[in-house]
């Protein structure tokens, strides 16, 4: 018998895009034979905020905070190279929404 390791990828993120895509067709045929939910889902919103995908989404990022290592955050300071780098294509993405929507006009 072939031992298996821990180390690598597990079953689940090596065939992530087959779930991606498989989730896709799914909510399309929801769409297709069940025209009726998305207006039952948008009757379930709250300060123009969609109670299921706030739900749903949370569920998505919860597993990743799991991981955060809360206690190096205080050493941001020491290395914040990665957060100027966010900070930066932040910024630009809104200025360039910000330069579409001028061009719009």
């Amino acid at each position: 018998m072939k031992k298996e390791s821990n180390s690598g990828i597990s079953f689940f993120q090596r065939y992530l895009t087959v779930w991606v895509i498989i989730c896709m067709l799914i909510g399309i045929m929801l769409g297709h034979f069940l025209p009726g939910m998305k207006e039952a889902l948008n009757y379930q919103e709250y300060a123009g905020i969609s109670i299921p995908l706030a739900v749903l989404i949370w569920i998505m990022i919860y597993p990743m905070m799991m991981k955060v290592d809360f206690k190096s955050i205080k050493n941001i300071g020491k290395n914040p190279k990665g957060l100027f780098v966010t900070w930066i294509v932040n910024w630009l993405g809104r200025f360039r929404r910000a330069f579409v929507q001028m061009m719009k006009q």
